[in-house]
């Protein structure tokens, strides 16, 4: 307080680049310093005994901070208390939201859906690069045990603090509104559907181990289709043969007969004909 009554009033000066560029060559060289003064340090392995001092310290230091807390008297959770809760939180998400000022939307360019994907791939592939090897551990009747216990007593403590609800009657508005919600979602899910799946192929990459399946099915087949053709060879299928399919596959013979004999015969007439001319041709 003194201090600040003996400070006088001051002139605020602007803040201009020079001395934006002033006080950043001002801390490159306060780095540089601090860097230079450090001497050469010798690196020490971690040994079993320094992991194990720095284990006790740890559980010394919990002790000791459990030790200097003192002992608290619990207040129970009114509901004035749930009350204020509730309105400080409504509060503050109005404020936060008054805080937030106006924003231009931007586009999402085919650019800029590339890039996200990429940096997607790349943060995949340098979280798949920062994975340790593991060492896998074998499911135990005793850890199967375990874990069904665990989920039972997480259901029992789930149910003990859930409230009593107050049923509400199915009222036919209330029937209406939710057929609506269904109907809704439906042609939202449709519309979706087109828009992302439908009339795209899904790519499935061709590994050896799918071309080993594939050349397997088609074996398969082959064996299956001649096993069938040798059950059913020597095999006939009878068909009913009614008039009118008598009738069509007559008159089918005799126009093919007709058609046939009548070309034949017109054929052998005209190249007898040549035969003759070309003999009367060669006499005369």
């Amino acid at each position: 307080v003194l201090y600040k009554e003996s400070v006088g009033t001051g002139t605020p000066t602007p803040v201009t680049p020079e001395m934006e560029r002033v006080k950043r060559n001002q801390e490159i060289c306060s780095s540089v310093l601090y860097k230079e003064n450090i001497g050469k340090a010798t690196p020490t392995p971690v040994t079993p005994e320094m992991e194990r001092v720095k284990r006790n310290q740890e559980i010394i230091s919990s002790v000791l901070y459990k030790e200097n807390v003192g002992k608290v008297t619990p207040t129970p959770i009114t509901p004035e208390m749930e009350r204020v809760k509730r309105n400080q939180e409504i509060i503050s998400s109005v404020l936060y939201k008054e805080n937030v000022g106006q924003a231009t939307p931007t586009p999402v360019t085919p650019e800029m859906e590339r890039v996200k994907r990429n940096q997607e791939q790349i943060s995949s592939v340098a979280y798949r690069e920062g994975l340790g090897k593991a060492t896998p551990s074998p499911v135990t009747p005793e850890m199967e045990r375990v874990k069904r216990n665990q989920e039972q007593i997480s259901s029992v403590l789930y149910k003990e603090h859930m409230a009593k609800g107050t049923p509400t009657p199915l009222t036919p508005e209330m029937e209406r509104a939710k057929r609506n919600q269904e109907n809704i979602s439906s042609v939202l899910y449709s519309d979706g559907f087109r828009k992302q799946v439908q009339g795209k192929a899904a790519y499935v990459l061709d590994t050896p181990e799918m071309r080993r399946v594939r050349e397997t099915q088609k074996h398969i087949s082959t064996v299956k289709y001649h096993e069938d053709f040798e059950k059913s060879k020597g095999s006939f299928t009878p068909v009913v043969t009614d008039p009118i399919t008598e009738r069509v596959k007559k008159n089918m013979q005799d126009f093919s007969d007709i058609s046939y004999r009548g070309i034949q015969r017109r054929v052998v007439e005209m190249e007898r004909k040549r035969v003759d001319q070309d003999q009367e041709n060669l006499t005369g």
